[in-house]
């Protein structure tokens, strides 16, 4: 599949996020120095909540060059030290993906989220050759660490199983 550059990110982000480039390329530069360029990217929100046990629940697009935007949703439980709420814009790079039905499945990560009204921040979920790369900007109140896995879905799931 064809890549995106980083200027194209970075305008694509600073243009979701209502930031200026400064602030989303920093992020970005951090994303497309451990993983290269990316084959599409999400641009959606989603909320969550934690007490020790989290939920987390989101809905956005999947943009890949010379294709048509698909909608995709995504729900998943969590474990650990982790208390508070959020709902957040989230613009997730996607490395890897060469057909749109590829993200259709569960991706594990690790996360960490320490603000207080606002924030903004990245981290990484991998299954097979695929890497996702979350690119949250969110208010709440969030204080923690997890783990867990979101299940990327054509249909917006209540259960997050």
């Amino acid at each position: 599949a064809e890549t995106y550059s980083r200027d194209e990110i970075v305008n694509s982000a600073s243009d979701f996020f209502g930031v200026t480039a400064e602030a989303a390329g920093a992020v970005v530069e951090k994303a497309f120095h451990d993983n290269g360029r990316p084959t599409g990217y999400i641009a959606g929100e989603e909320g969550s909540v934690a007490i020790t046990v989290g939920l987390r629940y989101g809905k956005g697009l999947l943009y890949m060059k010379n294709r048509r935007p698909v909608t995709v949703y995504w729900q998943g439980p969590s474990i650990g030290w982790d208390l508070g709420g959020n709902a957040a814009r989230v613009f997730t790079l996607c490395y890897g993906i060469q057909a749109p039905d590829q993200i259709y499945q569960r991706f594990p990560g690790v996360e960490g989220s320490a603000y207080f009204v606002g924030g903004l921040g990245v981290n990484y979920q991998r299954a097979d050759a695929i890497t996702l790369a979350p690119i949250r900007a969110g208010v709440g109140l969030r204080l923690g660490a997890n783990v867990g896995y979101l299940a990327y879905t054509r249909d917006r799931h209540i259960l997050p199983f």
